[in-house]
């Protein structure tokens, strides 16, 4: 692994990535089998702790099943707030997985029963992080597996782009779409990463329902956590 992608920076020599091995499997369960702890909840730039375990953060539509995802990687239906009132996360909040990975839930975009203003001040909050966190190694930009990347999603990918930050499109609720659906969010979602430089050319599909995707989402992590 080059020094770009430990660091959390687009690599983009980088090609499509290999179904993962039986053992890299295991690194991925064993890894998302240790304890899971929330650490602390950011409002603001002052509450973000101080960097130290690689992290890989977690954004995406505020209805996309974030929550729901965060759960089922690390095997506990409460680590995260479930809700179906869309834009319940209104900070970014941390998650010690094992003492060698934090995982970090972004506040959604797109839609939020929130004032405006508040919406402004998280979406000001997300972009001094993504800019500025030594210890991000990566971002999963989370995507609906029944409608593909909006507009929103788009947007989202541009601005990590303009970030350098390595981020890679994983689709929810893969088990609710149609098959023809998840086929045309698939090839959208590859099309996408493929002409967006900072976008990991690998895209996982995943329900937090059935387990799909989940082991093999935990493997990619799991590489994350062994680059400090």
């Amino acid at each position: 692994m080059g020094d770009h992608e430990t660091h959390g920076r687009a690599d983009l020599s980088g090609g499509p990535a290999e179904a993962p091995a039986p053992g890299d499997l295991e690194e991925g369960r064993l890894l998302f089998a240790q304890a899971c702890e929330f650490v602390a909840g950011a409002a603001d730039p002052a509450g973000l702790p101080s960097a130290g375990l690689p992290e890989v953060a977690f954004a995406g539509r505020s209805n996309v099943g974030k929550s729901s995802l965060l759960n089922a990687l690390t095997g506990r239906k409460t680590l995260a707030r479930v809700s179906n009132a869309p834009g319940r996360t209104r900070q970014i909040n941390f998650f010690r997985l094992g003492h060698r990975l934090m995982l970090v839930d972004l506040p959604g975009y797109g839609y939020a029963k929130a004032p405006k203003s508040l919406v402004r001040s998280w979406t000001e909050l997300v972009r001094l992080y993504l800019r500025g966190r030594t210890s991000l190694r990566r971002v999963c930009l989370l995507v609906d597996a029944r409608h593909g990347p909006r507009a929103s999603d788009l947007e989202a990918m541009t601005l990590l782009d303009e970030t350098a930050l390595v981020y890679q499109l994983v689709l929810t609720k893969a088990d609710v779409a149609t098959p023809g659906a998840l086929d045309q969010s698939l090839a959208a979602c590859r099309a996408a990463a493929r002409i967006h430089p900072a976008a990991h050319p690998h895209v996982v599909a995943t329900s937090a329902r059935t387990g799909l995707g989940i082991a093999e989402l935990r493997a990619a992590l799991a590489e994350l956590a062994q680059s400090r």
